[in-house]
């Protein structure tokens, strides 16, 4: 989808979809880890806590069709980090996982810094290049 600020330019600031893919897996896997670690849950059970957001950020993707523009925050970012948030929460607790406010808080948080942060790294990276090339 092209944006307003593209038209005329197919593909103009867009980064590739394996990029995006790679930085939503990494908030998911920074995100586990450090959980993981701040609880002193052994890594041999990193599957078990990643799958459900991992899950979770693929159906954002698909719903989101973030192959599209994955660096755009909305829809996109926000379509993807709430039903990484959301999803990863209800698959957590239908397989028995814990469900406390203050991990649900503390998950809304972390993957929203961190999945949202990517992307508005980027838009401000795209902003400079526009104004870059408009001198």
């Amino acid at each position: 989808m092209t944006t307003a600020d593209d038209a005329g330019r197919p593909g103009a600031g867009r980064i590739p979809v394996a990029p995006g893919i790679v930085a939503d897996a990494v908030a998911v896997l920074v995100f586990a880890i450090a959980g993981m670690r701040a609880h002193d849950t052994l890594v041999l059970e990193l599957g078990r806590v990643v799958w459900p957001f991992a899950v979770g950020a693929a159906v954002g993707w698909a719903w989101t069709r973030a192959w599209h523009d994955p660096a755009r925050i909305w829809p996109v970012g926000v379509g993807v980090w709430f039903t990484t948030v959301v999803g990863g929460m209800i698959l957590r607790v239908a397989t028995g996982g814990s469900s406390e406010i203050s991990f649900l808080l503390v998950t809304a948080a972390f993957l929203g810094v961190t999945m949202l942060g990517w992307r508005g790294m980027v838009t401000v990276l795209r902003r400079g290049a526009r104004k870059q090339e408009a001198k």
